[in-house]
């Protein structure tokens, strides 16, 4: 899935490029060529489809050479995650209606693509032998307010390391993610799926009806010249949710597989800060930066432009060129805000 805008990372995201196509990691790759190369280990280019915004398309492929584009599916509207994921679904189980398929987030960090790997490759073997629609968890190692939570019931299922879930929780306040970090059985919601197309769509049609009553009108034309003009006509309609409210809430066959491969979901700032090396006065530069008296902060500053700080602790300095942010970093949640801010007094032109 790669059709966000990456709102709490401006003003480097910006609609035009959001950060799925940066190289916010600094290793030379964007986000999205990161999860491509991350899946490359587990299958071939061909078996590789992208869900992104129609404005997108030729950015996924310039980013991606290997892939055609029939394996860009354009969303002509942002809806949240439950209708691409059932487009996802119809498209692929007409190619194949035994397709056993993963879903992931074009934008996370994973440190260690091994073990992603393996956790992965278990996962996909229980869906194929199991109408089960099966989630990653992540273990967690401190009580995060910004992430979702899976309560995960501890009985064998057969498989190692793959249990029911009890319970979806959104965002917990500081308290009540120590508790669940003490307890023993909670884990992050790392948004990453894995199901057959058979099984997500029956949960589809009966949790999601709505969704799935649009998106079936399109049987005949799911893989052939005219698919694009039924999305475009019908995909708007469909109710903007997500994927974990309207099937992981509801549907009683969830599983989930504990791991802890070095996921970061680098939903703000901070999240890149919290993951990246840091100088001796924990700062993490990005840029031709000269620091002094400097502390805890990110600084970021464009190619060409030396950027020189003194004095400051504990700030988020990001120089764009045309927009430079500077803010405390423990206010990062206010950036989307922000950034509807500068869009409603300055116009497009900054975001």
């Amino acid at each position: 899935m790669a059709g966000g805008v990456g709102s709490r990372f401006w003003p480097a995201s910006r609609e035009d490029k959001p950060k799925q196509f940066l190289d916010i990691a600094g290793d030379g790759r964007s986000l999205l060529r990161m999860t491509f190369d991350r899946f490359l280990k587990l299958t071939t280019a061909d078996k590789i489809y992208i869900v992104t915004n129609a404005r997108y398309k030729d950015l996924v492929l310039e980013h991606l050479p290997e892939i055609n584009a029939g394996q860009v599916l354009c969303e002509p509207s942002r809806n949240n995650t439950a209708p691409c994921v059932a487009y996802t679904a119809f498209k692929l189980h007409s190619l194949d209606p035994d397709a056993n398929f993963v879903i992931a987030p074009s934008d996370a960090l994973i440190v260690n693509d091994s073990l992603f790997a393996a956790n992965i490759n278990k996962a996909l073997r229980f869906t194929s032998e199991n109408d089960a629609l099966v989630t990653l968890g992540i273990s967690p190692d401190a009580p995060h307010t910004g992430y979702g939570y899976i309560q995960f019931i501890d009985e064998q299922t057969g498989t190692e390391d793959v249990y029911p879930v009890k319970r979806f929780t959104e965002k917990p306040d500081l308290e009540t993610a120590q508790g669940f970090l003490n307890s023993g059985d909670y884990l992050w919601n790392a948004g990453i799926f894995i199901w057959r197309a058979k099984t997500i769509l029956e949960a589809y049609e009966r949790f999601a009806p709505e969704i799935y009553a649009l998106l079936s009108q399109g049987l005949n034309y799911y893989n052939t010249e005219e698919e694009q003009s039924f999305i475009d006509e019908f995909y708007p309609q469909t109710p903007s949710i997500s994927v974990d409210y309207a099937i992981m809430e509801n549907a009683k066959n969830i599983y989930t597989i504990p791991a802890q491969f070095g996921w970061s979901d680098l939903g703000a700032w901070g999240a890149l800060y919290h993951e990246t090396d840091k100088d001796s006065d924990g700062n993490v530069l990005s840029g031709n930066i000269i620091t002094e008296d400097t502390h805890n902060s990110y600084i970021r500053g464009p190619q060409g432009k030396l950027v020189v700080v003194g004095g400051v602790d504990d700030l988020l300095i990001i120089d764009e060129g045309d927009v430079l942010l500077v803010y405390p970093r423990n206010r990062e949640q206010e950036i989307k805000a922000l950034r509807a801010k500068a869009e409603a007094e300055h116009g497009e032109r900054y975001v």
